[in-house]
């Protein structure tokens, strides 16, 4: 099958594979309204986790999750190549959020969950994959965000999936946080759980291109060399409107960022994406 080069698909079937990371798949998936702007029928490879979340992607016409058989198709192009093929500007990005969206049951099951005490309702994310080249400098400790419990008026959970979660069980002097994630199967469960909260502070890891891609309230703490997607110099992201970027001042120093996120939340309402 031929590689696409960006032509009008005149309703031609067009494999769309996420050959990178979660959170390059749920960023990218963004393109799946365009192409069938396009004239095409987009169907999307991903990895077990992501099905049941980017199955509510508009427009797309199948998903399928390897080793499965593949269905018929005309042609295809790698899920991050889109950008170029499409000749994407920051002027270009697609950012109409939402563009995922939360199973309505899962939302109303979470939901019954959460106490009405008025609190701000803020999830957490520290660490990345760590098989992932950059996740030594990416990723730190829940520790790093004991000032964050010196807010008022929040109340934080965990969405921290893998090994890191178990920091969840010792939490730092100050700093409450409740951990569901045991009851996280999937992004479709972690989607829900976001849906009911606030805002989410994440590192530099899938669950912040979740949130993003919701629609959601997000900030999102970057190492002082970040991914080239973040750029350099801006607080904000064309790639998602309610996002705010808190970034390190010197490699390794994690409590520039958190402190000024911790201001930003004492001073405001805490659900200003910007």
């Amino acid at each position: 099958m031929g590689v696409w080069a960006g032509e009008d698909l005149g309703g031609r079937r067009i494999l769309l594979d996420c050959e990178q990371g979660c959170g390059d798949a749920i960023q990218f998936a963004r393109y799946i309204p365009v192409i069938s702007g396009r004239g095409g029928k987009p169907i999307l490879t991903v990895q077990p986790p992501l099905r049941r979340l980017l199955q509510t992607v508009p427009s797309l016409e199948g998903i399928v999750c390897p080793p499965e058989q593949l269905p018929p198709f005309d042609v295809q192009c790698p899920l991050m190549s889109l950008p170029h093929v499409l000749g994407t500007t920051l002027e270009t990005i697609p950012a109409n959020v939402p563009y995922v969206f939360a199973d309505p049951a899962l939302v109303e099951n979470w939901r019954q969950r959460f106490g009405q005490d008025g609190r701000r309702k803020i999830g957490l994310c520290w660490w990345g994959n760590p098989t992932h080249a950059a996740d030594r400098t990416r990723s730190f400790s829940l520790e790093a965000l004991a000032p964050l419990g010196q807010v008022p008026n929040t109340w934080f959970c965990s969405l921290q999936k893998g090994a890191a979660a178990r920091q969840a069980a010792s939490e730092p002097a100050g700093l409450e946080i409740t951990d569901w994630t045991a009851e996280l199967s999937d992004f479709a469960d972690t989607a829900a759980l976001i849906a009911n909260l606030d805002l989410v502070i994440s590192c530099d890891t899938a669950v912040a291109h979740l949130a993003g891609a919701m629609g959601k309230p997000v900030w999102l703490l970057l190492p002082f060399v970040a991914d080239w997607r973040w750029m350099e110099n801006r607080s904000d992201s064309p790639w998602y409107p309610t996002m705010r970027i808190f970034r390190q001042e010197r490699a390794g120093d994690w409590q520039t960022p958190v402190l000024e996120a911790a201001g930003v939340l004492r001073n405001s309402d805490g659900t200003n994406g910007r």
